[in-house]
């Protein structure tokens, strides 16, 4: 049994390149694997590991500047959740867009998941799920509006054309673990919308905490490792990944005639061209050849 640690953190980093080597070396050490990205404006993203090598990783964050309060969310996975660890350098920790986003000057109410099922019943309440359209479409909570936006950074654009929705409305956002909210909230809130919410900890905080029977939650929660997805009580869910279009599918979907196993699956099978499909079959083939010899193919990584 492995221990996934979720984690992110809003904080001044003024030379993050300067964190990446030692936190690297420190992972590798403790035999964690996962992604974390750095960026001038802090830390996020997934390891996993014994719990022992997670908590000294996290003492290492918390030494951080501005980062001794970071939270993190624990989850278990019955198999290696990543492959390897890599520590990359980005512009953004959850790439928005919007340079004068600053989610450390005001975000929007903090929901505890006990409270988010009276605030998203409301009447007066619009609920938007502020995730991509990928993972909305393997679950959601009942009522909430899919944006169906590729990337986070479509969601502005979506904003605008379809503000006029949601007038006299309060706002209720939620994503997979909180941090696209922490963007988004603040974003609406320089936009001028009043009252602005988001559900604390994410998707993950309220599947932990909430009672199957007592919840609003419909479907499975997408997650960025080889569990794909976690239903309630953060229970590994039934989906795997087509490693062509990294989309979530059901073990059923892979008797389809459009699956190809790194090749293409019913959701993407119509959106590369067969010069695609033959370099993705190119991959595997490579993939197998690597595995037989006791290595791993740096794509498959």
């Amino acid at each position: 049994m492995y221990t996934c640690r979720a984690l992110y953190h809003f904080a001044r980093f003024d030379d993050p390149a300067a964190l990446r080597g030692p936190l690297l070396q420190l992972c590798e050490a403790n035999g964690i694997t996962g992604s974390l990205l750095l960026a001038r404006e802090g830390i996020n993203g997934t390891i996993a590991g014994a719990v022992a090598g997670l908590d000294r990783v996290l003492a290492h964050i918390r030494a951080l500047p501005g980062c001794n309060d970071i939270v993190w969310k624990d989850s278990p996975a019955s198999e290696q959740p990543f492959r390897r660890m890599k520590v990359k350098l980005k512009k953004e920790i959850v790439t928005m867009g919007q340079p004068d986003v600053d989610p450390t000057a005001k975000v929007g109410h903090y929901v505890e998941p006990a409270d988010w099922n009276e605030l998203i019943l409301s009447p007066d309440v619009a609920v938007i799920d502020t995730r991509n359209d990928y993972e909305v479409a393997i679950g959601t909570f009942r009522g909430a509006v899919d944006p169906e936006t590729d990337s986070f950074r479509d969601f502005p654009a979506w904003w605008e054309a379809n503000k006029d929705r949601f007038h006299n409305k309060r706002i209720a956002m939620f994503c997979t673990g909180g941090i696209r909210c922490e963007k988004s909230t603040n974003w609406l809130l320089q936009q001028g919308v009043d009252e602005v919410y988001h559900l604390k900890g994410g998707i993950l905080k309220y599947l932990e905490e909430v009672p199957q029977d007592e919840s609003t939650w419909e479907g499975e929660c997408f997650v960025f490792d080889n569990r794909v997805s976690v239903g309630h009580g953060l229970k590994e869910g039934p989906h795997v990944l087509c490693h062509a279009c990294r989309r979530p599918i059901l073990p059923a979907d892979m008797e389809r005639p459009e699956y190809e196993h790194g090749v293409s699956c019913h959701h993407c099978v119509e959106e590369t061209s067969e010069a695609d499909k033959a370099r993705f079959r190119e991959r595997q083939k490579q993939i197998r050849l690597a595995e037989a010899r006791g290595e791993q193919h740096l794509r498959s990584a």
